[in-house]
């Protein structure tokens, strides 16, 4: 296991913004409420999964964009800078050579990239009359930890479907992570059940903090998270 340094205080802000269809409007509603955060005193900020497009495997390569190139990742960095903060940008749609990756950026207070994650575990689901959705129709799994410091904690993260599985978080603790992220967009039929649980069991499991957060919620769309 990596040696451990002494966590200290600081606050953590969740982001649980309202996700729209227009990219730029997302974006702007992210560095308001990005914003709010550091004036509440945050240090480190969260956005939700797929924070920058619908959550819809429709959607997915219309959204896409080149890390660390593109619109989004240049609106982060200049997040974390205006406001000095550690930014994790929850997910955007990833596009790489013939691939798409539900990937997780994190900035630091220069608003320099510090971390890039791609989701491990993706989330398919079959309810039959009520709910079907395949993030393999779109994405590709990622297959690698990404950790970083931000001097007072050791940090990993994960996307959403990935709090599921308890070894993922194990892994994450033998580097020494103190705390674990989990941006999410779990839908309404499982989410109630599974959220709060496992978020729970992968913190009391690995005696580590956890954080999770999701969008707003959004009747009106095909997939209710």
């Amino acid at each position: 296991m990596a040696p451990q340094q002494k966590v200290r205080q600081f606050r953590v802000a969740l982001v649980q913004m309202a996700i729209g269809s227009k990219k730029e409007e997302n974006l702007a509603r992210a560095a308001r409420m990005v914003k709010e955060a550091k004036e509440s005193g945050a240090l480190l900020v969260i956005l939700p999964e797929c924070f920058n497009s619908p959550y819809e495997t429709s959607s997915f390569g219309k959204s896409a964009e080149d890390i660390p190139s593109g619109i989004s990742c240049q609106a982060m960095s200049e997040m974390a800078k205006q406001n000095q903060v550690y930014l994790v940008g929850g997910s955007i749609p990833e596009k790489s050579s013939n691939n798409l990756y539900n990937t997780c950026t994190v900035w630091d207070p220069k608003g320099k990239l510090v971390s890039v994650f791609r989701k491990v575990h993706l989330f398919n689901m079959d309810i039959p009359g009520i709910c079907t959705f395949s993030e393999s129709d779109a994405f590709t799994p990622g297959n690698e930890l990404a950790v970083f410091d931000m001097g007072v904690c050791r940090v990993g993260l994960g996307v959403c479907y990935d709090m599921r599985f308890p070894e993922w978080a194990a892994l994450n603790r033998d580097q020494g992570v103190e705390l674990l992220i989990y941006p999410g967009a779990f839908d309404t039929y499982t989410g109630p059940i599974h959220w709060d649980l496992h978020l729970r069991s992968r913190a009391l499991d690995n005696q580590m903090f956890v954080a999770g957060v999701c969008g707003a919620r959004d009747t009106t769309a095909s997939y209710i998270s």
